[in-house]
């Protein structure tokens, strides 16, 4: 370690010291019991899902069904649902609606791994580990084109139109994401709003169309709007959080890759924004320059410098704001549910704060 790293981090610090600061988050996050009431509208959506990959040429299809089998929690596609009956009821367009959603989102993880050069997701090899980055790109491409071929047979355009400038903002979110690594001036407000694209569009448009496909007042789509959009962030929060403190045991997927590749998410975000010029310029060079050792000891002292209780604070407030977005919907069991998620979130973050 060179001097200029050591003057901001103890000297003390070994690796046994590093692994006592940091928290442990090595439950998975449980939804299960909050989504059971769905439940035959969520094996509507499998199905739904493993017949899509008919529509693709034979000789890509193998791909296509390795990135659909992803048991991943196919949140979105349940908020779409637990929205149309919280809102009236759900019917057969919520369930295309939640199949492009998922497809969507599927090809941005496929897209997400090669960037971050992961090799495990859900537990298992991604399809950039698989078969490389070439492969894989248009592996997503597909995905995404399949998505919107599926929402053009939507008779409402405005759910169509939603569904393409959703896609576009996550497309957007991360690029203005790429461009940002390693940029030491990235503030709070511009990584809020960098999440809030790719990430609170899918959740937003998941619950908002929901509603519109149930012909809503405007106050409601506008409730189960904001629903969508505060879970999403708060949601992303979690996921950055979880790069930190998260084991692969518990994520299913390649952990710490979010520091090395200069992706500066929200605890590191709140140290900087304490730091002093001489701090941030020692920042700056571990980050471009450390080891991994380095880089470990730096995330010990976001853990001991509050970022990681910071980033709690901040996840639980947009739970809240969640959760009180609903209350010009009526009282019914849904409801309940759509409140669930949220709290149960919170509650599972609760213990790094």
């Amino acid at each position: 370690m060179s001097d200029s790293e050591a003057s901001f981090l103890p000297g003390d610090l070994s690796m046994r010291s590093i692994q006592r600061a940091f928290p442990s988050l090595s439950q998975k996050l449980d939804l299960r019991k909050h989504l059971a009431t769905i439940k035959p509208d969520l094996d509507k959506i499998e199905e739904r899902l493993r017949f899509q990959v008919q529509e693709f040429d034979p000789g890509i299809a193998g791909y296509v069904s390795y990135a659909l089998d992803s048991n991943g929690k196919r949140i979105r596609p349940a908020l779409v649902l637990l929205a149309a009956h919280a809102s009236g009821k759900s019917t057969p367009k919520h369930v295309d609606l939640a199949v492009v959603v998922e497809l969507i989102h599927l090809a941005t993880l496929v897209h997400d791994d090669i960037m971050d050069g992961a090799s495990k997701r859900r537990g298992k090899p991604t399809a950039f580990a698989k078969w490389g980055a070439e492969l894989s790109v248009l592996l997503g491409d597909c995905l995404f084109c399949h998505a919107l071929k599926l929402s053009s047979n939507f008779s409402n355009q405005f759910i169509s139109r939603s569904i393409a400038e959703a896609a576009n903002e996550v497309c957007s979110g991360e690029i203005l994401q790429t461009q940002r690594r390693f940029d030491l001036k990235l503030g709070i407000p511009e990584y809020i709003k960098m999440i809030s694209m790719k990430t609170g569009a899918l959740f937003r448009i998941s619950t908002e169309l929901a509603a519109v496909l149930n012909e809503c007042r405007l106050d409601e789509i506008l409730a189960l709007r904001n629903y969508g959009e505060y879970l999403g962030i708060a949601y992303q929060i979690y996921d950055d959080c979880l790069d930190l403190v998260g084991t692969e045991g518990a994520t299913g997927k390649t952990v710490g890759t979010d520091l090395a590749k200069g992706k500066l998410t929200l605890p590191l975000l709140h140290v900087l924004a304490q730091a002093n010029d001489a701090e941030r310029e020692r920042l700056h060079t571990i980050i471009l320059h450390g080891t991994e050792e380095n880089r470990a000891e730096l995330l010990a002292q976001v853990v001991e410098r509050g970022g990681l209780k910071n980033a709690v604070r901040r996840i639980q407030s947009y739970l809240d704001q969640a959760v009180a977005s609903l209350q010009v919907l009526p009282k019914t069991s849904f409801r309940e549910t759509l409140e669930g998620i949220p709290r149960a979130v919170a509650e599972h973050v609760g213990t790094l704060g």
